[in-house]
């Protein structure tokens, strides 16, 4: 038998075993609601699916340059000027297939196995894995009311006490997935000093910008240029399939980012990068599903509650509501199994993304449509109230 490598001993992606799962109901006949994925229930935007059809009937799709199209390069550019007011040179983005592409390549260039990296608990499971699958040392911060639900410069040092490391990277998500937490700019700004004060390099996680609804949006660009900043289509422009995402990169990291990329990637997908470049300015369209998530933010943040799921963080931004379920059960896992097969509704658990406090939490997404909302806390408040069991 071939022996396996202990780099693939990382913890399943329990959100997409449960998409899986929800997938092979719906293919049976079921009526499955997923609330357990961040895919948006609207399609790409029109001018994106347009500018893409006229590329299939027009030209071949092909490689790119590995650091992807100038064309998109430059109107990311001018996003940024538009939105955040920076001056950006093109030259600095780097586009990736997908934003997991992009924590791949900045994980490869910035740190070598056994440098130890911070990341939020609870946080996105996917950090996790890569690091740890890349031999680097994981360090999961715990956060909380205390800390206002982000990282901190106090709460760095205390874990570099706690766990007998000196920190190499930060890693921080601001709308953060899964509390939704929107990280302010004095707080950002704290955070990224202590980082300069220390050589310790930060990477921004800024994929869900757009989806903000409390709170400042602030992107790392404005405050400091020696960062690296993560984007992604995927979210806010719902253009999940395409897996086309950016980066952001100091001067000196590009040409070796560029390498890592040609290898790995060759290039992203041009229809991609196509439909993307014009996504960029269908801002019109994406606010009408920007507000229908306003709308289902509103609607769970009274919603779950009633039912006896308070909310374990303020909902900020993203679309993701982290809720308590201990009064329920203390397996958030078979909790979640279990609402699956007898409801058919699909929902995350918290081990996915923090497996201390994890067991009595669970992620209910609402990227979907308002009657999805609806007859999913009606199915799980009659399945809790034992009318379903």
């Amino acid at each position: 038998m071939i022996s396996l490598s202990r780099r693939s001993a990382v913890e399943p992606f329990h959100a997409m075993d449960l998409l899986a799962g929800a997938t092979r109901l719906r293919q049976a006949g079921h009526p499955v609601i997923s609330m357990a994925v961040g895919q948006p229930g609207a399609p790409a935007p029109q001018a994106a699916l347009l500018a893409a059809r006229e590329a299939l009937e027009h030209g071949r799709i092909g490689y790119t340059d590995a650091l992807g199209t100038l064309d998109l390069r430059r109107k990311l550019a001018g996003h940024y000027r538009a939105r955040h007011g920076i001056d950006l040179d093109p030259a600095r983005i780097a586009v990736t297939t997908g934003s997991s592409a992009g924590f791949n390549l900045a994980f490869l260039g910035l740190f070598e196995p056994g440098d130890a990296v911070a990341i939020a608990r609870p946080g996105y499971p996917a950090y996790r894995n890569i690091l740890k699958a890349l031999g680097l040392v994981v360090v999961e911060v715990p956060v909380n009311a205390g800390t206002a639900f982000t990282l901190t410069p106090e709460s760095l040092m205390a874990a570099e006490r706690e766990r007998g490391v000196t920190l190499k990277g930060v890693l921080l998500a601001s709308p953060a997935n899964p509390t939704g937490t929107v990280t302010g700019r004095a707080q950002l700004k704290a955070l990224l000093d202590h980082c300069s004060d220390r050589q310790i390099t930060m990477i921004s996680d800024e994929i869900y910008h757009g989806l903000t609804f409390a709170g400042e949006e602030t992107s790392a660009l404005e405050l400091t240029d020696d960062v690296i900043v993560i984007n992604s289509f995927s979210k806010y422009y719902c253009m999940t399939g395409w897996r086309i995402g950016w980066m952001v990169l100091p001067d000196y990291l590009v040409r070796p980012i560029e390498c890592l990329a040609q290898s790995l990637y060759i290039s992203p997908p041009e229809l991609s990068q196509i439909a993307a470049a014009a996504a960029l300015a269908a801002t019109d369209e994406l606010e009408i599903y920007k507000a229908s998530c306003r709308a289902n933010r509103d609607f769970l943040e009274r919603r779950l509650p009633e039912l006896g799921l308070p909310l374990l963080s303020p909902v900020d931004g993203a679309f993701y509501a982290y809720a308590d379920v201990s009064a329920h059960t203390n397996d958030s896992m078979e909790f979640a199994r279990r609402m699956l097969a007898e409801i058919h509704v699909a929902a995350t658990p918290g081990i996915d993304f923090d497996p201390v406090e994890g067991h009595r939490a669970m992620r209910f997404s609402y990227a979907g449509t308002m009657a999805e909302m609806v007859e999913a806390t009606d199915r799980i408040g009659h399945w809790l109230n034992g009318s379903d069991r």
